[in-house]
């Protein structure tokens, strides 16, 4: 009789355990299925494939097609770098004559907007004129008889004889050289110019 009981307690023992192990749902021929109640309570989540009663491995219990996909980086447009900015000005090939001299550079004069620049210390030496610098101010004074010319570094304002005018390109300093438009420059020191295209001379002609 007691080797009863004890066979009877023995198998509540054991299938108390299977349920304990286990929640309700049936299983298909791999022994696992898809959690559709309290999930939760059985630490799945709800649509979670998994297996019962130590069945296969569950790594892949969720639903490929859910796992987002990378995109490939094949299909992406590729990015190139932007070529850096020509310079806005270039070397002219400018000849300049004063009352029929050659005036020596010893910077190469340049085209800037369709605008000749030329260094401002060798086009005034060649002119005959007296040059002043204000650094504070960036100003610039060239003087030649009566006719006097105020510049500033980076301003298209010009002072002819203490009135201002506009000009399409300001004074600037190019690799450490001050260049000056040189048409407006003649004219503002009272000279007369001609300029050909053709062979790139301008031609300056003082006045007394």
């Amino acid at each position: 009789m007691k080797k009863k009981m004890l066979c009877c307690t023995l198998a509540l023992l054991l299938v108390s355990g299977s349920v304990v192990s286990a929640h309700p749902g049936r299983t298909d021929a791999n022994g696992g299925h898809t959690c559709r109640t309290n999930c939760e309570r059985w630490g799945l989540s709800y649509g979670e494939y998994h297996y019962h009663n130590g069945g296969g491995s569950s790594s892949g219990s969720k639903s490929s097609s859910s796992a987002p996909k990378a995109k490939s980086s094949q299909n992406s447009t590729p990015k190139f770098a932007p070529k850096p900015a020509a310079p806005a000005y270039a070397k002219s090939g400018l000849k300049v004559y004063v009352n029929g001299g050659l005036v020596k550079f010893d910077s190469e004069p340049l085209v800037y907007n369709n605008i000749n620049l030329v260094p401002l210390r060798e086009i005034a030496e060649g002119m005959g004129a007296k040059v002043t610098w204000n650094r504070e101010a960036a100003s610039i004074g060239v003087q030649r008889g009566n006719h006097k010319i105020t510049l500033t570094i980076g301003s298209k304002t010009i002072y002819y004889n203490g009135k201002s005018e506009t000009v399409a390109v300001a004074p600037k300093v190019i690799d450490g050289v001050t260049y000056v438009p040189v048409q407006v420059f003649a004219r503002g020191l009272g000279a007369g110019i001609n300029y050909t295209d053709h062979d790139k001379i301008l031609r300056i002609a003082l006045k007394e």
